[in-house]
C-alpha cells in the first residue's frame, strides 16, 4: 500500500517537480500555502505519512505549519523534510529546533529528495510500529500485573483465613476471646509501621508488616499440644508445670514446619520465627533458645511486645485486666521481660494509639463496660 506525503509549498513548479519524483511509490496530496496544509493536517493526520515543507510562503509560513503540528503533536508521528530557499542558519537551527527530519536547500535534487523520502518514511513507520508493539505489550504487562495484583490479595486473604482458624482453635482451647488474635494484629501492625518510619534499617515494608502482622495469629500454635491441666491451670504453675507450657514455642514451631504447600516462603518463614521466638528477651534470658538483642528475629521482637500488652489489658482465667497506663509502665520497666530500646521508643510514640485501638476492641464485661 502507498504511503500519503502532503507537498506544501506556495510555486506550483516546485510542486510539480516533487510529484514527479514521488508518484510511482507516494500517493501525493498538495497545499500551496500553510492553511491548506493545516485544513489537509487536521484531516488527514493519521493518513500523511510525512511532510514536505516549504518555509516561505503567503497567509500563513512554513513555521506556522511546524507551531500547529508542535501544538498537535503531529512531529512526534509525522516526519517533515524542509524543502526551502531560505538558507540562514537561524532558519535551519529553529526548524530543527521544532523537531524536522531534514532539511534540504532549493534548488533541490530530485534523486536526494526521493531517497530522503525513503528513508524517513522507513524510519518513522518502523519507529510507529515499535511503540505500537510496545503500548501493547505495555497494556499485556498491565493486564498480567492487575491479575497477579488480584492473585497475591487471594493469597493474603488465604493464609489470613488459615491462621486464623488455626489461632482460634488456639484460643477456645485456652479459654481466651476470640478478639485477642484481632488485637495482638493490630497493636503489631501499629507498632511496625512506627519501627518502619523511626528506624529503616530494619528493612520493613508495607508488604513485610502485612505479612507479620496475619502470621502473628500463629504465634501460639504450640498451645495445642499443652495438656489441658497445665493450660487451664487457674492457679500458679509448678516448675515442671511451666518447663512444659514453654514448650508449646517449639511445639508450634514444629507443627507450622510441618505444614507444607499453605502459605507462601516468607509468610511461613515469618510465621516460624513467631511462634518459635516471641518469648525471647532482649538480654538473652527468654526461651526456648537464649536468644540476645539483634538475633532476636524482628517480626517476633513486634509481636512480642503486642502480645505482652494485649495479656496485660485483657482479663486470664488467672489474673484480672490492668489499667492501661499501668500495662504501659511494666512493660517500659522491664516488669513483663525485657525489650528491644527502639521498640520501647517506638511504643512511646504509639502510646495513645494502642489505647484507643484496645478501646475500640477491648472485651466487654457483663455490664457492657470495657
Amino acid at each position: 500500500m502507498k504511503n500519503l506525503v502532503l507537498i506544501v509549498d506556495d510555486a506550483e513548479l516546485n510542486r510539480e517537480l516533487l510529484k514527479d519524483i514521488l508518484r510511482d511509490e507516494y500517493y501525493v496530496a498538495e497545499a500551496k500555502s500553510g492553511r491548506e496544509a493545516v485544513e489537509a493536517l487536521q484531516k488527514f493526520h493519521e493518513e500523511i505519512s510525512v511532510v514536505l515543507l516549504d518555509l516561505v510562503m503567503p497567509q500563513m509560513d512554513g513555521f506556522g505549519v511546524l507551531e500547529f503540528m508542535h501544538k498537535k503533536e503531529f512531529l512526534g508521528k509525522i516526519p517533515v523534510l524542509v524543502i526551502s530557499g531560505e538558507t540562514s542558519v537561524s532558519a535551519e537551527k529553529r526548524c530543527f529546533e521544532y523537531g524536522v527530519s531534514d532539511f534540504i536547500k532549493k534548488p533541490f535534487d530530485t534523486t536526494l529528495v526521493k531517497k530522503r523520502v525513503d528513508n524517513i518514511t522507513r524510519l518513522f513507520q518502523y519507529q510507529n510500529r515499535l511503540e505500537a508493539t510496545v503500548e501493547k505489550q505495555t497494556a499485556t504487562l498491565r493486564r498480567q500485573y492487575k491479575l497477579l495484583q488480584q492473585q497475591a490479595e487471594k493469597l493474603r486473604l488465604r493464609n489470613e483465613s488459615i491462621t486464623d482458624i488455626l489461632g482460634t482453635v488456639v484460643e477456645y482451647r485456652n479459654l481466651e476471646s476470640g478478639q485477642h488474635i484481632m488485637r495482638v494484629r493490630g497493636f503489631t501492625r501499629i507498632l511496625a509501621k512506627e519501627l518502619m518510619k523511626s528506624y529503616p534499617e530494619y528493612g520493613l515494608t508495607e508488604q513485610k508488616i502485612e505479612t507479620i502482622a496475619g502470621a502473628s495469629a500463629l504465634h501460639d500454635i504450640g498451645k495445642i499440644a499443652i495438656p489441658d491441666n497445665i493450660l487451664l491451670k487457674p492457679a500458679k504453675l509448678t516448675p515442671q508445670e511451666y518447663e512444659y507450657m514453654k514448650s508449646h514455642t517449639v511445639r508450634g514451631a514444629e507443627i507450622l514446619k510441618n505444614i507444607n504447600d499453605v502459605w507462601d516462603e516468607e509468610y511461613k518463614q515469618a510465621a516460624y520465627e513467631i511462634c518459635r521466638h516471641h518469648h525471647e528477651r532482649y538480654d538473652g534470658r527468654g526461651y526456648p533458645d537464649g536468644l540476645a538483642g539483634e538475633e532476636i528475629p524482628i517480626s517476633a521482637q513486634l509481636v512480642s511486645v503486642a502480645d505482652v500488652y494485649d495479656a496485660l489489658v485483657s482479663p486470664r482465667v488467672y489474673k484480672g485486666a490492668y489499667a492501661k497506663e499501668e500495662a504501659f509502665q511494666m512493660i517500659l520497666t522491664g516488669q513483663c521481660g525485657t525489650f528491644s530500646p527502639k521498640l520501647l521508643k517506638c511504643l512511646r510514640s504509639v502510646k495513645k494509639e494502642f489505647e484507643a485501638f484496645a478501646d475500640e476492641n477491648g472485651e466487654k464485661r457483663d455490664d457492657g463496660s470495657i
